[in-house]
């Protein structure tokens, strides 16, 4: 009897104790979680090759949606990071896609992107591209922070430069490495009044204060980056470009001076071959050399081509023979007496200025002007292709002939790329098209660099948008154009793809070998003075202004007139 009265007031006084415990807990603050560690917004439910597909817990993702971190309250939305942890390491992926699945719940498509180590509280650190680990299904997914995203971005000791900041932080830095960029080419998309030229400009101006001893040309095709450019590089128009004729090759030549197609447009080209190598070589530079061709960029006399022209019409016997002679005849004499055709077939540029031309328009030496603005505005169209594939062939020639001597990179960046390396290959202009994708093809053997702008991606030749390594695409509104950037891009940045055509004027995605993941960066604003004259008019302030309108026609006109001298 007395030891079961024991066992009852043992037993009654661990019952007044537990409850005595539990009611102070209940008063008690709940625990606090640790800084560096976050509560789990999801499982892995399905693994593959590139990505996976995530059940996102609503609950936690509407808690963070308050955060004042911004890339905490961005969590699980489309475009955000998610890291799931896999054997001591960060595992970081992409949301591409979010839907609701058959039982209700939110389902995520996400792509991998790289990983990194776990550093302190849970950060990651030493984040590099690639996945060598994936994780299981099951396994918890977390949401990234800005610490996290600091981890990733953060650049490392190779030359970079910083052009805006990563969204959704406000003070992370996307970088891009100019070697990696430069050496497999770079393209910059985007539709009209995206901010483009301002962001073409923002980029050089980088590259330029980054390496000023640079070698860089640019086609600009509107006359826009002279004002941008005019204290740090050196401009070029039809008053001062000075090119030389017979720094063409023989295709070139026959672009300009031949007018007919199919069979006669061949046999006029057998008689000027014959009649330009006869010009070559009567030249006093031809006589250092032993093997000149049609090709040679030797300086001939255009009235020795002329010569020759006549004297070989002269040994026909039938009058109707002669008719392909005096076609290209006619079409000389034309370009020797038409003014718009001065800066190139001028008879002042028959002297050998092939050295001088090279160093001042290739920048050797930049002399801190690293950068030629080549205005292609005033050119006559007819002949606008042909001065391009001229300047684009001097430049890949120049490095393939000089792979001996200490090396000297070049960039050439091609404004309004569509122009010149069309979709459609029976478009005029081939020689342009053809240099271009060599140098596409094959540049970075050489250490020529391309950089393409256009804003029709889906009018430029198959095959040359993808040999671009680093892609930088701002808003795009057309479908084709979307679809052709969609189709060049890695498989890790599709799910920003989707964002592409929600981009704010002066955004962009950047993916490919230039940074380490795809970003989505805000470009820096450009100081005034700085950028390019292409800012859209104020209808609606211009047209509350009057006066002067007498002056303005009598000035323009006379520009006009005298094709703006």
């Amino acid at each position: 009897m007395d030891d079961n009265s024991s066992l009852k007031q043992f037993l009654d006084e661990m019952t007044s104790y537990g409850e005595t415990e539990s009611a102070e807990n209940a008063n008690s603050p709940a625990p606090r979680q640790s800084a560096g560690v976050q509560p789990a917004i999801g499982r892995v439910i399905e693994i593959a090759g590139s990505g996976s597909q995530v059940v996102m817990d609503v609950s936690s993702l509407d808690l963070l949606a308050t955060n004042p971190d911004p890339s905490l309250a961005m969590s699980g939305q489309v475009g955000s990071q998610v890291k799931m942890q896999v054997a001591g390491a960060w595992l970081i992926a992409n949301v591409r896609t979010l839907k609701v699945g058959e039982q209700g719940e939110v389902v995520a498509n996400v792509d991998f992107l790289g990983e990194g180590r776990s550093g302190p509280g849970g950060r990651l650190v030493d984040f590099r591209r690639g996945v060598t680990r994936y994780p299981i299904p099951g396994a918890e997914v977390m949401p990234v922070s800005t610490d996290d995203m600091r981890g990733i971005f953060a650049a490392d000791d190779s030359p970079h430069i910083e052009i805006g900041t990563v969204y959704p932080t406000d003070d992370i830095r996307g970088a891009l490495y100019v070697d990696p960029m430069l050496s497999k080419h770079f393209a910059i998309l985007g539709s009209t009044g995206t901010g483009k030229s301002t962001s073409v400009a923002l980029i050089l101006h980088r590259i330029s204060q980054l390496s000023p001893e640079g070698h860089i040309v640019m086609i600009d095709p509107h006359g826009e980056y002279s004002a941008a450019f005019k204290n740090c590089g050196e401009l070029f128009n039809v008053d001062n470009l000075q090119l030389p004729y017979w720094l063409m090759n023989f295709e070139e030549h026959c672009e300009v001076l031949l007018t007919t197609d199919g069979a006669e447009r061949q046999r006029d080209a057998d008689i000027l071959a014959k009649c330009l190598l006869g010009a070559r070589t009567k030249g006093k530079s031809a006589e250092q050399y032993t093997k000149v061709t049609v090709d040679s960029p030797l300086p001939y006399l255009l009235s020795d081509l002329n010569t020759i022209l006549v004297n070989e019409m002269g040994k026909l016997d039938r009058a109707g023979d002669t008719l392909p002679f005096q076609r290209l005849k006619t079409k000389l004499d034309e370009l020797k007496s038409d003014p718009r055709y001065t800066f190139m077939f001028s008879g002042m540029l028959v002297t050998d200025s092939m050295a001088g031309f090279i160093a001042k328009l290739f920048r050797l030496p930049a002399q801190g002007k690293p950068i030629s603005i080549v205005d292609v505005s005033g050119v006559p169209s007819d002949v606008t292709s042909v001065v391009v594939s001229v300047l684009a062939r001097m430049v890949f020639d120049y490095a393939i002939w000089s792979r001996t001597e200490a090396q000297r990179p070049l960039l050439l960046v091609c404004e309004e790329a569509h122009r010149y390396v069309p979709k459609d290959d029976s478009a005029k202009g081939q020689a342009v098209r053809k240099i271009l994708e060599r140098i596409a093809k094959e540049g970075r053997k050489y250490g020529v660099s391309l950089g393409l702008i256009t804003q029709r991606p889906s009018d430029l030749a198959e095959g040359v948008l993808s040999q671009c390594g680093t892609i930088i695409a701002m808003r795009l509104n057309n479908d084709r154009d979307q679809a052709c950037v969609r189709a060049a891009m890695p498989e890790g940045a599709r799910g920003f793809l989707d964002a592409i055509p929600a981009l704010r004027n002066r955004e962009c995605i950047v993916c490919g070998e230039g940074v380490a993941i795809p970003i989505r960066v805000r470009f820096d604003d450009l100081e005034p003075e700085k950028r390019p004259a292409s800012s859209d008019p104020s209808f609606a302030a211009s047209w509350r202004e009057s006066g002067g309108e007498a002056d303005i026609i009598a000035r323009t006109i006379q520009r006009w007139r005298g094709h703006g001298r």
